[in-house]
């Protein structure tokens, strides 16, 4: 076995977390090491919803402009459209990500980036790409075998696939972002609850290339939705056409009976099926790759064991409703890089490390089960036409005669539809609040005093911006040299900040002094007339909910760690405690009592 190689941290996966991950550490100046058994990035579609919170993970890297390249924008996205084909007559639509107006206020207001729809297999180059220029090691057809670990470091064993070789990599710390399968994640024995490969159908993605513009773009969106007769999607009469790219690249979600094994499709029956969601045959399509999937609910009540933390689907495994997850994967990794390269560069204490699990498992639960309840507002839609899951032709024939039916009970069965139809919009962007309402509650967030959180609207359907502490910080408009600027931009890229209102000048001397204290980074934002920044809207004064004088530290991820309710000396006397119990630094000893103490023990 040839000598082992050392590193910082080694990432087993350059997906959506892994990859972010190896950015981010990377970017921190942490030694990485991210491999992949896989020859390149995904070569499918996959994850392809990129929430706000996401985005702005994006911002901070710097990668967001790009991303927009790569991406279809939310105005593209928004019309749902529930049909009998995509040629044939529509049931109804619905708005979904944010485009209903009064959502889309809702959405701006929440943060300075947009959803958008950037599938897998071009978020992953992106990502990866970045991480590589700034350093990272990036290995492919490289697999993870196994793992040691001892008090002070991890030893990883790895396979070279392209010589045959094995080899050991010593690392501080272990990171599996291995997805739904994680060997990591079975390795240190994770414990998960729920289910994988639920219920008695799975899903056929059939991948293809087809202008179908002539029938879409007049009614732009990411998915279409067809209530057809048989089997189809999760075993009910539902065939999915998902845009991959403006209008040609597509991905048609059908189903399968679990108990005949995955289906062997030749390209005329896969060709077949898509022209049946289609409702034509006149367009010429062609056929590019099958796969399949199954309905997952499984969570990790736990997602660390000594060096070794995992992220994203390898701890969260669940439908792609409410596209959730890439983005939770990739929050996963913006939480705990930050504390784990101070760790590492001995600016935290290691229990700084425990608060991944606290913060980022109780999302996990909730992620996986919203997506779950999704799947429970498709069958009302069938309730409402009057139709068994997987109808016949007879009875799909018979519930569109039943809808134009000028009567009572006609008007009831519209009105049903009509409920259901909105129903489904929890799992097409109407979870505004799940994505952004987080509130951590751990070690790593110093609390003020106050109680918390009150949520005045629906947590889950409704953003509710908030500076208390464990909150994110809200997005509002400032001003630099007359030009806007979010208050998001002015922290992250790895450290503290601070941000206070003109009278609070006083903090950057009282940051000054913690930061050299602790031996690391407080960047300090006083926002004023005549300063750099400047409130010109009012919206920072509004939002911080703090004295002008008062002060808010924002962690690197932009979570807020603690808040100053003004800028008295009492309060100032505070920021270097609650950076300690946010870093779980200890407090020195002071130098008389250690002098006492060796005495007495003399």
């Amino acid at each position: 076995m040839p000598d082992a190689v050392e590193t910082d941290v080694v990432i087993i996966g350059t997906g959506p977390a892994g990859a972010v991950t190896a950015t981010l550490l990377t970017d921190m100046g942490i030694k990485t090491l991210a491999i992949s058994r896989y020859r390149s990035t995904s070569p499918g579609p996959r994850a392809h919803i990129t929430n706000q919170r996401a985005m702005e993970i994006l911002r901070d890297l710097g990668l967001e402009e790009a991303a927009k390249e790569l991406a279809t924008p939310q105005c593209d996205m928004g019309e749902h459209v529930f049909a009998s084909s995509l040629a044939g007559e529509e049931f109804g639509r619905i708005r979904t990500w944010s485009t209903d107006p009064a959502k889309k206020a809702e959405h701006d207001l929440a943060s300075p980036c947009s959803v958008c729809d950037l599938p897998q297999l071009y978020f992953e180059p992106l990502v990866v790409n970045a991480a590589g220029l700034r350093g990272s090691d990036i290995r492919f057809k490289t697999e993870y075998l196994s793992h040691t670990q001892a008090p002070d470091h991890v030893v990883v064993r790895l396979l070279d696939h392209v010589t045959g070789t094995e080899y050991e990599v010593h690392a501080k710390y272990l990171i599996g972002a291995d997805g739904a399968r994680s060997k990591v994640a079975e390795d240190i024995a994770l414990p998960f609850e729920g289910e994988m490969n639920m219920g008695s159908h799975g899903s056929l993605n059939i991948e293809f290339t087809g202008d179908l513009s002539p029938l879409v773009e007049h009614r732009k969106g990411d998915m279409y939705w067809m209530i057809q007769a048989g089997d189809g999607f999760n075993g009910a009469g539902v065939g999915v056409l998902r845009m991959v790219r403006p209008w040609n690249k597509w991905v048609c979600v059908s189903g399968y009976d679990m108990s005949k094994g995955e289906p062997k499709l030749t390209e005329d029956e896969a060709r077949g099926v898509v022209q049946k969601v289609m409702g034509t045959n006149s367009i010429p399509i062609k056929i590019d790759a099958l796969s399949t999937w199954t309905i997952n609910q499984q969570y990790a009540s736990r997602n660390t064991e000594g060096r070794v933390f995992c992220m994203g689907d390898a701890v969260h495994r669940h439908t792609p409703m409410a596209g959730l997850g890439l983005n939770t994967s990739i929050q996963d990794a913006y939480n705990l890089c930050w504390k784990m390269a101070m760790v590492i560069k001995g600016q935290a204490g290691p229990a700084l490390l425990e608060t991944y699990d606290a913060e980022r498992s109780p999302i996990a639960k909730e992620v996986v089960d919203h997506a779950y309840m999704c799947l429970s507002k498709l069958p009302p839609i069938f309730m409402a036409l009057g139709l068994k899951p997987a109808p016949s032709q007879k009875d799909m024939d018979a519930a569109l005669a039943n809808l134009r039916v000028r009567s009572a009970d006609g008007a009831e069965r519209r009105a049903q539809l009509r409920a259901a139809l909105n129903g489904t919009l929890a799992g097409f962007g109407g979870a505004l609040g799940l994505e952004l309402n987080q509130r951590y509650a751990s070690s790593a967030v110093a609390p003020d005093g106050t109680d918390g959180p009150h949520f005045e609207r629906d947590r889950v359907f409704h953003y509710q911006a908030s500076t208390r502490p464990g909150a994110h910080l809200p997005h509002v408009w400032v001003t630099r040299d007359q030009r806007r600027v979010s208050s998001l931009d002015l922290c992250g890229k790895g450290h503290f900040t601070l941000l206070t209102g003109l009278s609070g000048a006083a903090w950057a001397e009282t940051a000054a002094e913690a930061a050299k204290a602790l031996d690391i980074d407080i960047v300090v934002h006083v926002i004023g007339p005549g300063q750099q920044y400047v409130d010109t809207y009012g919206d920072f004064a509004a939002m911080s909910e703090v004295a002008e004088d008062g002060a808010l530290l924002i962690r690197p991820d932009m979570m807020v760690g603690w808040r100053a309710a003004d800028g008295s000396q009492a309060q100032r006397d505070g920021l270097l405690p609650a950076l300690r119990t946010i870093l779980s630094v200890a407090v020195p000893a002071a130098k008389g009592a250690a002098v006492s103490a060796e005495r007495q023990e003399a």
